[in-house]
């Protein structure tokens, strides 16, 4: 074989694989990524690596639970192999194994659940693969990171995530090792997606709750649906861009970031008591300089203002179309930043607030017959997913206090639609 070759893997994948001194690789994401297949053929290079190399050893591909061979990553195994020519000449196959024709190295198939154990007397583990590891239990981690002890061994991971706190995900997703590569793969990510995968895909968009459709193909926690502030209210949908001219008019509202928090604008509309959402600007560490530039983009820079624009704002400031032309309802809590927005050309004022506008907003929103989020809206239906009540640590009971994340997408809506938001209590307070 040459020194170089040409392997079919996902481009975001190069660097999981190409990272020199990494003892953890994995993917997480949802269906359709081509993470399995691309860890399958991974794990054949890297035991045709050691092989030439002169180790012997095992390479070790576990799940949860794994009662026959036909429940494990065999047979995904034996594709690859077989759709690279110099690895299905380097490898001998047969029904029930699989290794070099020299013998040096070989594949062991096992449950976690029931075979943690005797995992300790395998022959010399090169390559610890588990896949489908959402439901690996912590117990089972500590076991089997220490086994996996040879010079040069790794441990390789891939889940698709189910439950925000499992022990596969604080491991490797919430704090993962130092010495780790650990990235995100969707279907959007796999330039081999299939067309039959496509249209199932696009089926469950049109028919399925968004938030299932995101834990299928979007790599999101499955999440529940009775803490979810806007649970069954909402769509993620492709419209026509001139719907809105069938509206009485556009709303934009703003919300202010500070820290690590990201500022927002949303361009909305009401028709047919639905409201639509079908732009966005979202943006961690936009500075107050730069919120024209965050809003208008440069398709509605004044001439002045054309001249601070930089190559690289194009793709960071795409800006939405007429948000100088129409007022801008924003967070009250900061009137400097909406005095300095103004002098950038912009006609923006404070939405009202008073004690218990929050539910108040959630209320006028849960009232629409339906709330209708345009694809391009990322960051909304990501946090429409996310926005929640608290549950109760114990018990899992849902509360009825609001969660205050995820939340800066739905705060700018509620601030646009400053006036159609009914008051319960009397007496506007602002703070």
């Amino acid at each position: 074989m040459e020194s170089q070759v040409d392997l079919p893997i996902p481009a975001k994948l190069v660097q999981v694989f190409a990272t020199e001194g990494v003892r953890y690789r994995g993917a997480f994401g949802g269906r359709g990524s081509a993470k399995t297949r691309t860890f399958a053929l991974m794990s054949a290079v890297k035991a045709y690596q050691a092989a030439e190399s002169g180790l012997s050893g095992v390479i070790l591909c576990a799940r949860e639970y794994m009662n026959s061979l036909e429940e494990s990553s065999m047979e995904e195994i034996k594709q690859a192999i077989r759709s690279v020519p110099w690895l299905d000449d380097y490898f001998d196959i047969g029904e029930k194994y699989i290794r070099t024709k020299n013998r040096r190295v070989g594949y062991v198939f096992c449950g976690l659940r029931h075979n943690l154990d005797s995992i300790k007397s395998k022959a010399r583990i090169l390559v610890a693969w588990v896949d489908e590891a959402e439901s690996v239990s912590a117990t089972a981690w500590k076991k089997l990171r220490p086994t996996v002890r040879e010079k040069g061994s790794e441990i390789w991971v891939t889940w698709n995530p189910e439950k925000d706190g499992s022990a596969t995900d604080k491991l490797f997703r919430k704090n993962p090792p130092q010495s780790s590569m650990i990235v995100e793969m969707n279907y959007g990510d796999n330039p081999w997606f299939p067309d039959v995968l496509e249209e199932e895909r696009q089926e469950d968009l049109r028919n399925l709750d968004y938030a299932d459709y995101a834990w299928i193909w979007e790599g999101a926690y499955l999440e529940n649906s009775d803490k979810q502030v806007l649970a069954n209210r909402y769509v993620v949908q492709d419209f026509a861009s001139d719907l809105w001219q069938k509206a009485d008019r556009l709303l934009f509202g703003a919300d202010f970031g500070f820290a690590k928090d990201p500022s927002t604008l949303l361009r909305m509309f009401i028709l047919d008591n639905s409201l639509y959402i079908e732009y966005e600007a979202y943006g961690t560490g936009v500075e107050l300089d730069d919120m024209w530039k965050f809003y208008a983009g440069k398709e509605e820079a004044r001439p002045k203002q054309l001249e601070e624009w930089k190559v690289t704002d194009e793709a960071k400031y795409p800006g939405i179309p007429q948000s100088r032309k129409w007022p801008i309802k924003a967070d009250n809590s900061r009137p400097e930043t909406i005095s300095h927005i103004k002098s950038q050309g912009f006609n923006i004022a404070s939405a009202q607030k008073w004690q218990g506008s929050v539910e108040d907003g959630i209320t006028c929103l849960r009232g629409f017959k339906q709330i209708v989020i345009h694809t391009r809206c990322k960051e909304t239906a990501k946090e429409a997913r996310l926005y929640s009540y608290k549950t109760d640590r114990i018990t899992g009971e849902v509360l009825p206090v609001i969660e205050d994340k995820h939340n800066h997408c739905w705060d700018a809506a509620r601030y646009g639609l400053d006036g159609y938001i009914k008051q319960k209590s009397k007496g506007a307070i602002f703070f």
